[in-house]
């Protein structure tokens, strides 16, 4: 069974354009968050990425909109990483759930193991795969 994380958030009027509704980019800032939440609580945040200089980056994302998300609306973000087939690299899925169980958008992101030091990515340590739950 793939691992899942959960994550609620309410948007608030600074995640919204002048048409009203959440502008695209926050998406992107959103589903990071969700990203940051899940490995901070499974013991491989900021501070132990910064400690060991080692961490995941973006290599590719995918997102689609597909129903408009508006001011002060409760938002569940699911992320599903994905086990990887090379231990460098990894997919983590990700969708944003309305309050009545409607996908607002889903998105796909290809995330790499990083040397921050040698600048190039890395087999992903154990502690890293238990923080995305396997």
């Amino acid at each position: 069974m793939k691992p899942s994380f959960e994550y609620s958030i309410q948007i608030k009027e600074f995640h919204l354009d002048t048409f009203g509704h959440v502008n695209n980019a926050i998406y992107m800032a959103l589903y990071e968050e969700a990203r940051w939440d899940f490995i901070t609580k499974h013991g491989y945040g900021l501070e132990k990425i910064q400690q060991e200089r080692k961490g995941p980056v973006i290599l590719e994302s995918t997102i689609r909109f597909r129903r408009e998300l508006i001011n002060r609306e409760i938002i569940t973000i699911i992320s599903e990483p994905v086990d990887p087939e090379k231990s460098k690299i990894m997919t983590i899925n990700q969708k944003m759930l309305k309050a009545d169980g409607s996908v607002a958008s889903d998105a796909i992101f290809t995330v790499g193991f990083m040397d921050l030091d040698q600048r190039k990515l890395i087999s992903a340590p154990d502690d890293w795969r238990k923080a995305c739950g396997f």
